[in-house]
């Protein structure tokens, strides 16, 4: 009996090693085989959000991203990120913010390329390069946020400028920025923005307007652009106590990002080009304070970009 429990337990024990062995070797061929997510090197990820029915006939595919690297990657437009067909290609992000960008940009066909697919396609570094197809047809992607949500949170409109015409959708509007920017000088970029919800004024929640948010950031160029809040922006403090569990739930706005209260205003931000080129800013203008708008629900956001040509 004894030598039969001996037998047994070296039996065991080499077959421990052999596990032990065969995790090593899976170890040393995938660096991440059991291991934590590295803070960089990770793929950029392109998803598609929706197509959308446009009341014109045409059809709009809305694409986002995500970025699992705790710091932001650029991808310049070309052979590591290109949409096909080639013609809709171009109007891509080429600077990815760390984690989930959702609706960042849409494409946009006519009636007769409405069942064709949309291909993005993005190469990280030495990764394996990873596409998603723009698709009409799948009834549980078709985005109805042209639509009031049960609340009646719609999209916000936005627009260049103090006095810029003021439109809603994923990709609203694009233009150039009116001024000359030299890199290495701050320069004030400017939007005005409405929320047009139709909410219930008798319910507490609508009594008084809900904030909108409004964020800029880099989309496309080839240096460092650096935000600053203008004088105008009114700053939140933290309304909590550091002794309340609420106080550690309270985001202070970053640097691109402005609150405009009233339901109605402007938005402005101080921006720094490192380098001389063509850049291009992307201003996010969303509601999500209200109880039926986040990126989660699709909806309820606006996106405008502003092309910018930066000088020595």
């Amino acid at each position: 009996m004894r030598k039969f429990q001996k037998t047994l337990a070296l039996l065991t024990f080499a077959l421990a090693a052999v596990f032990s062995l065969q995790a090593q070797a899976q170890s040393a061929d995938n660096g991440r085989f059991l291991s934590l997510a590295p803070p960089t090197g990770l793929p950029i990820i392109p998803v598609m959000e929706g197509w959308i029915a446009n009341p014109d006939g045409t059809t709009s595919f809305s694409f986002g991203f995500i970025n699992r690297n705790d710091v932001p990657v650029d991808i310049p437009l070309g052979t590591a990120n290109y949409i096909e067909p080639a013609k809709y290609s171009g109007m891509q992000p080429t600077h990815f913010p760390a984690g989930r960008s959702t609706g960042v940009f849409t494409v946009t066909v006519p009636s007769s390329e409405a069942d064709d697919d949309v291909w993005w396609h993005i190469k990280t570094g030495a990764e394996e390069a990873l596409k998603v197809p723009g698709r009409r047809g799948a009834s549980a992607y078709e985005l109805d946020f042209i639509l009031p949500r049960p609340q009646g949170a719609m999209q916000p409109h936005a627009g260049f400028g103090e006095n810029g015409a003021r439109l809603p959708g994923l990709f609203a509007q694009v233009a150039e920025f009116d001024g000359n920017v030299r890199a290495g000088e701050p320069v004030v970029l400017t939007v005005n923005v409405e929320d047009i919800s139709e909410r219930d004024s008798t319910d507490p929640r609508f009594v008084e307007p809900i904030p909108m948010g409004v964020h800029f950031s880099k989309y496309q160029g080839p240096g460092e652009v650096v935000f600053e809040h203008h004088e105008s922006t009114v700053i939140p403090e933290n309304p909590y106590d550091e002794g309340d569990r609420r106080f550690r739930f309270f985001r202070q706005l970053e640097p691109g990002d402005v609150q405009v209260e009233g339901g109605r205003g402007i938005a402005n931000v101080i921006a720094t080009f490192s380098e001389p080129g063509e850049y291009m800013i992307h201003t996010k203008v969303e509601n999500f304070r209200a109880p039926d708008s986040s990126n989660g629900d699709q909806c309820c956001w606006t996106n405008i970009v502003q092309k910018v040509t930066v000088s020595q």
